[in-house]
């Protein structure tokens, strides 16, 4: 017998409420079951992506090699005055003579000088040097020997020792800036970052590192009983006015790693567009599944109707049964959540994204805020479920249940519309959008669409139904027959179950594809520009300018050219006034930057100039993209940053065609050499002459390593090795996004085709009273199965279609994304086999009872 359903009291308004909400829970375990679940990972997703936003907020870099220092100062490396956060990528130097001004300040015990060079053994590969000035950072502390207190001495951290098998006493080769000379170990040190590390004297430091009358930073240590922080202050009135910060605290961790500045920054927007898409991906599906949950008790709903229950008092008991499981659920999320958000950084960390050095920061305002979009997502969509049971009449509440006709809304309709015109609107400016940035556009246009078509769905579900019911009957007979008039008579349920089978297949297909996409864009312009048959590099780090010249002139080459990347800035006309403040000065344009020698370069790599010629490329001058010169002639002195945040004035003597969003400016390289890091030229391009072996030239040209030592020559296939290692960073925080959206999506999946399933027990039963066989049931269930595979996936389709094909039209000039046809074939092939196998499983398992048990299933 069913369960009597008594009508909540009138005196009371709430308490009965609760109550009845209460005791339903038992008796719909799988709807609740598949509601917490989708409420809980939803809720952890959203706190993690919290955290993480939190985190780059905080952009903490907790000090290692500089610990010991309370205060740092150091270079500033953000562009001051800007409308928007730019940050030079190459490390700014300070003047040496600051510290003696900082020594001086009142409450400073001490400032040191701390410089750091790249730098190579012969035995034991790359290594940092440094002056020994700086092992008092830290600090390192010697083990063993002395400190290099003259020239030809160095210090090595005891790990470096054992790794390499050096000892107190040994004679080692270090290549410093081009150059090879001999030292004896003075000494083994440990200290807390005791890792590839070589101390000099601070004058031969310097002096290898050609860098002279500059450091990286100073360490500041307050006198004893002094204030730290108004030691700081004092020391920052000392420095004002200056391209120089002040570092207490975890930021000091900025002054060892310049791309904490850089890339840390980037976090934030990583964060934002990840736990963007989470949480819309999170909004549709606990919608969905709490929506399909209160769907399947539409007859109870209409019972409660018919015995009395007020609209208001029928909302309340949904609200409140749904309030409910949504506390329990998202305040367990709220345990796992930090745990995740911390995991993702650490991932994203592994993979190059973000700088190892930035520490997991968050407090409460994550999990406020993942607890809060569950919440409110739970009991907004319990509210909007229930309002078409609310609103019905109670003559009418049974055939309504029955006949479920009211299938959609208006409201729906016309939201759906205007996602649908959102969707257009974001296509159109992904297709605008330069090829590197497409995909900041394109991702959010993929929810957009998937909102539309999940707004939609009862209307293109009930379209699909109407068009493959024929077809379906004619090949599955009786079964197909039967799943049809399933699907016609129950439109919303089915729209329901399609839904995250659309979600699902629609984001896998689309974000693969927009990674390969977009892999494939970077993958061409690289090949179009590269030229070179082999390449000159160095062990050191970088090679002399003036190695150009002989490399040019050795027997079989047909070109060289100097190869300097870096990025610089093309200045506003308008001064940059610290009086205009942050947010209202004029916005510098960021743009890609090459140095390079001209002689050689057309044959080196495909850069070939609009107007003007390349060769003009000497003294201070620059070739601009076409697109950053339009409104400027020949001639013309452009106001540039270079990477180091230097000003320079470069006289424009040619522009140069690119693929969009690829473009880079050429500067001579004598101009840019000593405004990068490493002060050297990082690479040189060889073309071989006609008729000569490239495997030849390179053994030719290795001969070079006896009067440069650290000398390599490597094929081609290295720099497309480096592009590839570059792209697969970028791949593999796409796909750590694309793993946990698509994974939540596919447990949603999973999930409501269980719920779809098991809840319809008393129809299986009674199709089994009336004679139907198992079999003849399962062959039903599959033929629905299929049915809201198709419809889901050709739905899902849509959306990666309409995201994709603008996508491909800004990076590659083709409607058709890049990437493997087979990686469409295992998403459409994995959809419909978890759609058809949990649906099957699940059918499988309410079957196992007997018929005669259907008296005992309460509603």
């Amino acid at each position: 017998m069913e369960r009597p359903v008594r009508a909540p009291g009138t005196g009371t308004r709430g308490a009965p409420v609760i109550r009845i909400a209460l005791r339903t829970l038992r008796f719909h375990k799988g709807g609740f079951i598949a509601s917490f679940v989708a409420l809980f990972f939803g809720a952890v997703i959203v706190i993690g992506s919290g955290g993480l936003l939190e985190t780059g907020i905080h952009n903490a870099a907790p000090p290692h090699r500089l610990a010991a220092a309370p205060i740092v100062v150091t270079g500033d490396q953000r562009y001051a005055y800007t409308r928007q956060d730019l940050v030079f990528p190459e490390r700014l130097h300070m003047d040496a003579e600051w510290a003696d001004r900082i020594a001086e300040v009142p409450g400073v015990e001490a400032a040191v000088r701390d410089l750091s060079f790249p730098a190579a053994l012969t035995r034991g590969g790359p290594v940092t040097g440094h002056g020994w000035s700086s092992a008092k950072l830290s600090p390192y502390r010697l083990t063993d020997g002395t400190a290099p207190g003259t020239d030809g001495r160095l210090v090595l951290g005891e790990d470096l020792a054992d790794r390499t098998g050096l000892r107190t006493g040994d004679r080692i080769q270090l290549l410093v800036h081009g150059v090879e000379k001999s030292y004896q170990v003075s000494g083994l040190a440990t200290g807390p970052d005791d890792g590839a590390d070589v101390f000099l004297t601070d004058a031969e430091a310097a002096e290898v590192a050609d860098r002279v009358g500059t450091t990286d930073n100073i360490g500041v240590f307050p006198a004893s009983g002094a204030n730290t922080q108004e030691v700081a202050a004092a020391v920052r009135e000392v420095v004002d006015g200056s391209a120089v910060t002040v570092l207490t605290g975890d930021e000091r961790g900025r002054a060892e790693d310049p791309d904490v500045v850089a890339d840390g920054s980037d976090l934030v927007p990583l964060a934002a567009a990840f736990g963007g898409l989470s949480a819309m991906v999170t909004v549709f599906v606990v919608a969905s599944t709490l929506g399909l949950s209160i769907q399947q008790r539409q007859r109870e709903m209409a019972l409660l109707r018919t015995i009395g229950t007020t609209p208001g008092q029928l909302r309340r008991l949904i609200v409140g049964e749904t309030l409910f499981l949504a506390v329990i659920a998202t305040g367990l999320a709220t345990i796992p959540g930090p745990r995740f958000g911390h995991w993702l950084l650490n991932a994203f960390a592994d993979a190059g994204v973000v700088p190892e050095s930035i520490a997991y920061r968050a407090g409460s305002v994550p999990v406020i805020v993942g607890v809060g979009t569950a919440l409110l997502t739970a009991v907004g969509s319990a509210y909007i479920a229930a309002h078409a049971a609310a609103r019905t009449r109670p003559t009418e509440a049974l055939a309504e249940a029955t006949l479920q006709r009211r299938w959609f809304s208006a409201f729906r309709l016309v939201v759906g519309l205007l996602c649908l015109a959102g969707g257009g609107a974001l296509a159109w400016g992904t297709a605008g959008s330069a090829g590197p940035d497409a995909a900041g556009v394109a991702t959010p246009a993929a929810m957009v669409w998937a909102a539309a078509f999940g707004l939609l769905g009862p209307v293109v579900v009930r379209a699909m139904v109407a068009v493959l019911r024929r077809p379906v009957s004619k090949v599955s007979g009786l079964a197909g027959e039967l799943a049809a008039h399933n699907a016609r008579a129950r439109t919303a349920r089915l729209a329901s179950a399609v839904m995250p089978v659309m979600l699902a297949s629609g984001l896998a297909v689309g974000l693969i594809y927009m990674q390969t996409t977009q892999s494939d864009g970077a993958q061409q312009a690289f090949d179009e520009n590269l030229r070179a048959d082999v390449v000159v590099t160095s062990a050191s780090g970088g090679l002399p300018l003036g190695l150009v010249d002989t490399v040019r002139s050795q027997p079989g080459v047909a070109a060289a050219s100097a190869q300097i990347p870096t990025t610089g800035y093309i200045e506003p006309d308008e001064p940059m006034r610290p009086s205009e403040g942050e947010d209202k000065g004029p916005q510098p344009t960021e743009l890609s930057m090459q140095g390079v020698t001209p002689d050689g370069l057309d044959r080196t790599t495909a850069y070939h100039a609009a107007t003007g010629s390349l060769t003009a490329l000497s003294g201070d001058s620059v070739a601009l993209p076409a697109t950053y010169a339009k409104d400027r002639e020949l001639g013309d002195l452009v106001p540039m940053r270079l990477g180091d945040g230097t000003q320079v004035k470069l006289k424009l003597v040619a522009t140069v065609d690119g693929r969009r969003g690829y473009e880079t400016a050429l500067v001579p390289a004598s101009v840019l050499v000593g405004h990068t890091d490493g002060g050297l030229v990082p690479q040189i391009l060889v073309r071989a002459a006609a008729g000569t072996d490239p495997a030849r030239l390179s053994a030719s040209l290795s001969t070079l390593a006896k009067q440069q030592p650290g000398l390599q020559v490597v094929g081609r296939e290295v720099l497309e090795a480096a592009q590839a290692d570059a792209d697969d960073t970028q791949a593999w925080m796409a796909y750590l996004v694309l793993g946990v959206v698509v994974g939540y999506s596919t447990l949603a999946l999973i999930n409501t085709q269980i719920l779809a399933t098991t809840e319809r027990r008393k129809e299986f039963m009674l199709q089994r009273l009336i004679g139907a066989t198992r079999r003849q049931v399962l062959q039903m269930m599959t033929v629905e199965a299929s049915l809201v595979a198709l419809a889901g996936i050709l739905l899902g389709l849509l959306v990666a279609g309409a995201t994709l094909v603008p996508l491909s039209m800004s990076v590659l000039g083709t409607a058709l994304p890049g990437g493997s046809p087979w990686i469409l074939v295992a998403v459409v092939a994995g959809a419909a086999a978890l759609t058809l196998t949990t649906t099957l499983l699940a059918a499988g398992a309410v079957l196992r009872g007997r018929p005669g048990d259907m008296a005992g299933i309460k509603e």
